[in-house]
């Protein structure tokens, strides 16, 4: 079977670091909020878009 050597050492580092943490969830996230904060890169988070609104004719079959 074919293994993407990438992805491995992904799935490695991830376990490592869960392991580190004894795998506590919360723990876990604390510490990549901190690695990320300490990064300095900006983070641009869009506002989730509105569903759009159907038009008024298709609210009204018989109109």
């Amino acid at each position: 079977m074919w293994k993407d050597e990438i992805l491995e050492e992904i799935y490695r580092i991830r376990e490592e670091h869960a392991k580190a943490f004894n795998y506590d969830l919360k723990a876990i996230c604390d510490d990549l909020q901190k690695r990320q904060a300490a990064g300095g890169r900006k983070i641009i988070s869009k506002p989730l878009r509105q569903p759009r609104q159907p038009h008024n004719k298709s609210l009204h079959p018989t109109g």
